[in-house]
């Protein structure tokens, strides 16, 4: 004997361009915006919190978002360059 699932439909505001990015993600996944959302709350209550860590950035990491956010100390580089520099 087996249990019918309850749905229940909910609304949320989410950042336009966020969702359609997600959108897209899911659907190479083959997966639904819906089915996503359930897969989160079900890890959400599996973990009794998210699941991933989430943490306030340190001093100099706060100061480095807050100046690139203000186009400041903004210098261009490739991804070989990054690729480089990651694997010294």
């Amino acid at each position: 004997m087996s249990s019918a699932t309850i749905k229940e439909t909910t609304s949320v505001k989410l950042d336009k361009a966020a969702k359609e990015e997600a959108k897209r993600i899911f659907s190479q996944l083959g997966l639904t915006m819906g089915e996503a959302f359930n897969l989160f709350i079900h890890q959400v209550s599996l973990n009794q919190g998210l699941p991933f860590e989430v943490k306030i950035p340190n001093k100099l990491t706060q100061k480095v978002i807050k100046e690139a956010l203000e186009g400041k100390n903004i210098d261009g580089f490739s991804v070989d360059e990054l690729n480089d520099h990651l694997n010294k």
